[in-house]
């Protein structure tokens, strides 16, 4: 099993900047992506961030230019460096993991943590 553990969240004025962390416990096997998904009061959850194993980034294009995703060197911890943080960046920010297990395909998620932009 995997556990994931986000942390950082916190209240920040706009054009300010926030460091979320992921702490991830459990064997992660293989080929995996991890990333970092949001999701407002109002909307859906959306992908912001992802890296691969092989160290590939992806970014929403809202946030692309000002949010960087990054891994530790132990691979059980993954970054999200969110810059010039905007008011609609506000949201439940996850931390998330997937890979293949055989023909199975795992999907892990954390808890959350509240981000919020407002003056």
């Amino acid at each position: 099993q995997v556990q994931l553990v986000e942390s950082g969240g916190g209240l920040v004025q706009p054009g300010g900047s926030l460091r979320l962390s992921c702490a991830a416990s459990g064997n992660i096997f293989g080929i995996y992506t991890m990333g970092w998904y949001r999701q407002a009061p109002e909307k859906q959850r959306e992908l912001a961030a992802t890296i691969t194993s092989s160290g590939t980034t992806n970014y929403a294009d809202s946030v692309k230019g000002r949010f960087t995703i990054s891994r530790g060197n132990a691979k059980n911890t993954v970054y999200l460096q969110m810059n010039s943080l905007k008011a609609e960046d506000t949201a439940v920010y996850y931390c998330n993991v997937n890979f293949w297990s055989g023909t199975l395909r795992k999907d892990y998620w954390g808890q959350g943590t509240q981000v919020t932009v407002s003056s």
